[in-house]
């Protein structure tokens, strides 16, 4: 009998124990899981190792997905806060109100999706009407573009349909997007697609091409060439085809920009609130800039409007 009961306080020490451990994370230290949509991997990883080399005492478990996986494993608890394109949306924070969890917001950077080719393929230049045909089945021969092109067959290549560049160029097209469209895994395997295929177009997150001190990148630019498109934004030049520099997404100029944020369901000031701080911070924001992507929250000065590399 006392063999059970000595069992019964020990197994409830760990039970008491587990449960402190779950709840005792502050802004710097403790574990949280986060999830983040696959478009930004690369310069998140450069932010989580930033940040934990900073808080060693901290450690934040990244599930690296798509944006409609990111949206459920935040709505269902399973991470604490994710970095996805869009805000929440009315029925996303009805949800919320009803749980009386008030979200936390913020938004941290501008991207753009870049458009991308094989490295022989001298078609490098796209009005925003041919983009618009490319990517709803209108156009799907490379003679469609260019008369003199032997590539044949234009395949369009793009993540995933569950990705957030696919819900932009829904977006951003009103829907006219061909469900002919061939989806891969993630960023990667576009760009390795597009390598090896020389009649691809391939759709992805600039960030994936825009860090030029990634040895990854630089590999990845020697063997794709980026489209510049002429832009329909206002204030742009209309004769100019732009590509996703880092000067023209600034201006936004480049026509196919958008924002970039961090939602934490996080009722206290625990470690999802010193990441956000953290990302938010001088030190975070500049992190996004040395990547080629353009900081949120701090100004920047264009010295240079364009690098030749991209």
């Amino acid at each position: 009998m006392k063999k059970i009961l000595s069992l019964f306080v020990l197994l409830l020490l760990i039970s008491c124990n587990s449960k402190k451990e779950e709840v005792l994370d502050t802004p710097t230290s403790g574990k949280i899981t986060i999830s983040v949509d696959e478009t930004f991997a690369p310069i998140i990883k450069s932010q989580i190792d930033t940040f934990e080399k900073l808080y060693p005492d901290a450690k934040i478990n990244v599930k690296y997905t798509n944006q409609i996986k990111a949206f459920e494993d935040l709505m269902g608890d399973s991470s604490r806060a994710i970095i996805v394109t869009r805000p929440l949306n009315k029925e996303e924070l009805d949800y919320f109100a009803k749980l009386e969890i008030i979200p936390h917001v913020v938004k941290i950077c501008y991207d753009a999706v870049a458009v991308i080719v094989n490295k022989q393929n001298a078609d490098t230049c796209f009005t925003m009407d041919q983009l618009k045909k490319i990517v709803s089945g209108e156009i799907t021969t490379w003679n469609q573009i260019n008369p003199k092109s032997n590539l044949g067959t234009l395949q369009t290549i793009f993540d995933n349909g569950n990705s957030s560049t696919y819900s932009y160029l829904k977006e951003r097209f009103s829907n006219a997007v061909s469900k002919k469209l061939f989806a891969v895994k993630d960023n990667e395997q576009v760009i390795e697609y597009v390598t090896k295929n020389k009649g691809a177009l391939g759709i992805i997150g600039v960030n994936w091409i825009s860090d030029f001190n990634d040895t990854t990148v630089v590999h990845f630019r020697d063997n794709i060439n980026v489209v510049g498109i002429k832009s329909d934004v206002p204030n742009s030049d209309p004769q100019m085809f732009y590509k996703p520099f880092q000067a023209y997404i600034a201006l936004k100029h480049y026509p196919l920009c958008r924002e970039v944020y961090l939602l934490s369901r996080e009722a206290r000031t625990g470690l999802a609130t010193g990441l956000t701080a953290f990302i938010a911070s001088d030190k975070g924001q500049r992190i996004f800039l040395k990547s080629g992507l353009v900081p949120a929250t701090m100004p920047i000065r264009l010295i240079e409007t364009y690098n030749e590399k991209l």
